[in-house]
């Protein structure tokens, strides 16, 4: 097992709404995520019943937001992708193999977890998002993943790798059910779920990222505003207080929170 030991912990959340198409609740849990120094949001446009323009409502969220990394999961044309970096001053990231050149260097993001899309990931992203119910399984993905990277002649310490972990904090400070946390999430058709307590939570992260299975987590809140607000006020701040997460942002760019130097030239697509 390839560790962390060294390198910090990562968190980002997804703000995703169902039937929300006005930028401004996306701005608030945006803000929300940047109180607590999440790395980044993202955001779907394929998530729910009605269909979004996540470009686009990042590109409002920008102004009103500071620090926090945007990153739209979806393919987008390269000019609004620059313009999404432009107006957030070097704070976005894509889930797009179009190059942008754009002074912030976006980052790019990739859906990791098997096959032809872990390939891809090792080989092009920066962050790569991964689906795993233990942490031996996410340990296991994360070395193939750099691996192959060693492969086409990446730096493997260029990764970085992040579990997408669907969580449900609607009990409160109640301990994790069986299955859902201690040894590891359940999994599910909509990817592994922890459903328990923001403090159970914390402990999740902690051990597995001690571990070295992780550079960190994607969380996706089963209820947008309950939990992430849970996540933000009681996981993380925990995770800070005891000194494994950041409490203030390092820098002003997506790339400088995740710790990533700056591309020599432009990205290769594939």
């Amino acid at each position: 097992m390839t560790g962390s030991y060294g390198r910090g912990l990562h968190l980002a959340a997804a703000v995703d709404q169902v039937g929300v198409v006005d930028a401004e609740p996306y701005v608030e849990l945006a803000r929300l995520a940047e109180s607590g120094g999440l790395d980044f949001v993202t955001l779907d446009g394929r998530f729910g019943w009605v269909e979004t323009d996540p470009v686009a409502v990042l590109s409002q969220v920008a102004p009103a937001t500071r620090r926090i990394g945007l990153v739209p999961l979806v393919t987008a044309p390269g000019t609004a992708l620059a313009h999404l970096d432009q107006v957030s001053r070097g704070r976005a990231g894509w889930w797009s193999d179009v190059p942008v050149p754009s002074p912030g260097h976006p980052v790019q993001v990739a859906d990791g977890t098997e096959g032809a899309a872990l390939r891809s990931a090792a080989r092009y992203a920066d962050v790569v998002l991964v689906r795993a119910a233990s942490s031996a399984q996410a340990a296991a993905v994360r070395d193939e993943l750099r691996e192959r990277a060693r492969e086409f002649g990446r730096e493997p310490d260029a990764l970085r790798v992040l579990v997408s972990l669907v969580v449900d904090l609607g009990d409160g400070e109640r301990a994790a059910e069986p299955g859902h946390g201690g040894g590891g999430p359940r999994q599910t058709v909509q990817g592994p779920l922890y459903r328990g307590g923001p403090v159970d939570l914390a402990e999740l992260i902690a051990g597995w990222h001690g571990e070295g299975a992780t550079d960190g987590f994607h969380l996706i809140p089963a209820e947008p505003r309950r939990d992430l607000e849970r996540l933000v006020n009681g996981t993380v701040a925990l995770l800070q207080h005891r000194g494994l997460f950041r409490t203030f942002y390092p820098g002003s760019t997506l790339r400088e929170h995740l710790g990533l130097a700056r591309p020599a030239g432009q990205f290769a697509a594939p």
